[in-house]
């Protein structure tokens, strides 16, 4: 049973923050475990962040109609963090001040674990990212920070190696959203990986994230004198859409290639027909034709939500809750020092998205990528992978 409770309005503007306690007859009568959830519940990540807390609330009740873990049930403190630096900083503040929890989960984005990065380092507080990838985040941040998904230098690699033997593309157009550490560091794990391969960059271009034209950058690409076998777009859900209508809009009609920011509804719903001819990266495919083990996740959530999983990052939420509590489970009791190490020694737990097991020193696992394509207005599996080369973090 789900009982959702509401918290008292912070200060500095956070507005009202929803905290869900998830109780099971078994489990009821003990004191819960907290563990935080910070979640870009609105603006610009709102798309991956809100599936992904789906999925993390389903694990949740699913752990505690079990009987919970240590014979207590786990409470997931939910706050909506906007999309902004300012309120991720207020929200870890009231997590681990106020809440006291003894372990974070958040964010499909790289930008926002920075955020957020700093204090629960010095708390030495475990925080997982279901969703976020960049390889470099432990090293930035410290050794309480693990990755629940691949890192970017691995589906950046999968995604040139598809352009090059799938796609028998050679020559490629690169267009870069500079306003995000995630799409700057998976483009230039792709250049790295496409060069390796043997592959060759026409021209390099740019945006910011929040553009709404691209007439420049499309300028450029249609006055190239040798024309590039596809596009490698670095983009964020919010402008993949936009970029795909104004390109097939001019004329082109070059297949274009990205990472998991494309993994969003908005991709179809705003690229509409000019989506046709995509390919990226993800963690998991959830549409028609998916793995059993998908199958019957999507089946669960939309028992629970009354909707399909929308993405591969409602499994990603949902793998990370029961990645977090094997190892509070492992610890013994909910220490936080004790379910750090917890964490670090996980090996052969299986999810949804794949097996997570972490190499000692090393906090981003090993994991398969997939590559989902779109044709005729709906995705479908174009390959399933793990690279042959992989550039550094």
């Amino acid at each position: 049973m789900i009982t959702l409770t509401r918290r008292n309005t912070l200060g500095l503007g956070l507005g009202a923050a929803a905290a869900a306690l998830l109780t099971s007859r078994t489990a009821g009568a003990a004191d819960p475990i907290k563990i935080g959830y910070p979640a870009n519940l609105t603006g610009i990540q709102a798309s991956l962040d809100g599936p992904m807390l789906n999925g993390a609330k389903l694990a949740a009740s699913e752990i505690n109609d079990a009987g919970g873990v240590l014979g207590r049930p786990i409470e997931l403190v939910v706050y909506d963090s906007k999309s902004d630096a300012t309120t991720i900083s207020t929200v870890a503040s009231q997590l681990i001040d106020s809440d006291k929890v003894v372990g974070i989960i958040g964010f499909a984005d790289s930008d926002s674990v920075l955020a957020i990065g700093p204090q629960v380092q010095t708390a030495k507080i475990p925080f997982i990212t279901p969703g976020a990838t960049s390889p470099k985040l432990p090293s930035q941040i410290g050794d309480d920070i693990f990755l629940a998904a691949f890192g970017d230098n691995v589906q950046a690699a999968v995604g040139a190696e598809f352009a090059l033997n799938k796609l028998k593309a050679k020559t490629c157009y690169l267009l870069t959203d500079i306003g995000a550490e995630y799409t700057t560091l998976l483009s230039d794990y792709f250049v790295s990986a496409f060069e390796h391969g043997g592959g060759k960059i026409l021209e390099r271009d740019t945006y910011k994230t929040g553009d709404k034209t691209f007439t420049a950058q499309i300028a450029k690409l249609k006055a190239m004198p040798e024309k590039p076998d596809f596009i490698f777009s670095s983009s964020l859900a919010e402008e993949i859409g936009l970029i795909l209508k104004q390109l097939r809009q001019a004329g082109i009609t070059l297949p274009v290639v990205g990472g998991d920011g494309y993994d969003s509804p908005l991709l179809i719903e705003v690229g509409g027909e000019a989506a046709n001819d995509t390919y990226f990266t993800t963690h998991a495919f959830v549409g028609e034709g998916a793995s059993p083990k998908v199958k019957a996740f999507s089946e669960a959530y939309k028992k629970a939500t009354g909707k399909e999983p929308e993405n591969a990052f409602a499994p990603l939420g949902y793998d990370t809750v029961k990645l977090m509590a094997d190892a509070i489970k492992r610890a013994g009791e909910p220490d936080p020092a004790k379910i750090r190490d917890a964490l670090a020694a996980t090996s052969g737990l299986e999810g949804v998205t794949g097996t997570i097991t972490y190499r000692p020193g090393v906090s981003v696992p090993d994991k398969s990528v997939s590559v989902i394509g779109v044709k005729d207005g709906k995705l479908f599996l174009a390959d399933e992978a793990a690279p042959s080369f992989v550039a550094e973090p």
